[in-house]
């Protein structure tokens, strides 16, 4: 089967990566996915082959540019062609900001931002020959509303925003028909809180509400067809930017009283992928299987603007309106 599409997912072993990987087999995509873990990767293509895609493993780490570039030429020299690529890639640290070192948020800003940005790159050099092609940002709600405890993840992912942000207005200029889309995702039930590196007593976990990496994945596979601007997936995600939009100063405060114990729970950290990869298979899932939700809405960020937007002139006109009747009365 000459003609099927081909997805490159980054960090697509464990968690929403792991989720995509499993749903693009089942329809028959050819399955490229990048990480470190040998384990993992081999667990992944497993996978891929059981549901019937064709997979191909590639390690590499997305912080190195050169490894990135090169698993994406493997790509284009077996299949011929990359018509969705995924930027799933990411690495946390949990804990206040001042515990963290200055290694630490340089790790994380290599792996999730940098390694969009070499992802992304990567893609266009392919896609540009075609002009044709999707390139998908796996973001969050932490783009817009950062939290406690998250600061280098936060950063990182707003970073990822705007880098994305930017890169989407060169393409409009050029004309280009290489769409790019940015996915923001609420808590999700993945093995990262298993193997994230920590400065807390106790586990992290996800803040509630949690949906499935399944449930999410299929939205995300649904925004890769139609690619608008952003989709806000879940939600909590959707409560949080618009809350961040509309009264920042009153989110922060919330984010202070509620979102710093409901990050910790009991147990002890276990060993962390920050640095070196965790040689064993993760999964899609993580410990909150149960607490996880297998349903989750999605809305494009346009749609709810432009809902807001039509929402306030309604409010303004009738306003005006009101106005101009008080007006009229009192004029004699």
């Amino acid at each position: 089967m000459q003609d099927r599409p081909v997805v490159v997912i980054t960090g697509g072993t464990a968690g929403v990566g792991r989720a995509l990987a499993r749903a693009y087999a089942h329809r028959g995509w050819r399955v490229a996915v990048l990480a470190r873990g040998q384990a993992g990767l081999a667990a992944t293509a497993a996978d891929v082959a059981r549901a019937g895609g064709e997979p191909l493993t590639l390690a590499a780490d997305v912080s190195d540019s050169a490894a990135v570039f090169e698993a994406a030429d493997r790509v284009v020299a077996r299949w011929g062609r990359i018509d969705l690529w995924i930027n799933n890639a990411m690495v946390t640290v949990f804990g206040p900001a001042e515990r963290s070192t200055p290694e630490e948020y340089a790790r994380v800003t290599a792996v999730t931002y940098l390694g969009t940005v070499h992802g992304t790159l990567a893609a266009l050099r392919h896609m540009r020959a075609r002009d044709r092609g999707t390139i998908l940002q796996i973001g969050s709600a932490l783009a817009y509303r950062s939290i406690p405890l998250q600061a280098a993840y936060c950063a990182a992912k707003a970073a990822c925003r705007g880098f994305t942000d930017s890169l989407r207005s060169e393409l409009l200029h050029e004309k280009s028909r290489i769409r790019l889309t940015m996915a923001q995702l609420p808590a999700v039930d993945t093995p990262q809180f298993d193997w994230a590196r920590t400065h807390v007593r106790g586990r992290p976990q996800p803040v509630p509400p949690i949906h499935t990496p399944e449930a999410v994945a299929e939205a995300i596979a649904a925004a890769a067809r139609t690619a608008p601007r952003e989709i806000w997936i879940g939600a909590p995600s959707m409560q949080a930017i618009l809350g961040t939009m509309v009264a920042p100063g009153l989110m922060d405060r919330m984010m202070a009283r509620s979102a710093w114990d409901s990050q910790i729970g009991p147990g002890e950290a276990r060993a962390d992928n920050l640095m070196q990869p965790v040689e064993r298979d993760m999964g899609a899932s993580g410990r909150f299987g149960s607490e996880a939700s297998d349903r989750v809405a999605s809305l494009s960020g346009p749609t709810v603007r432009a809902g807001l937007a039509a929402g306030g002139l309604l409010v303004a006109g009738a306003a005006l309106t009101a106005t101009a009747l008080l007006a009229r009365r009192r004029d004699p």
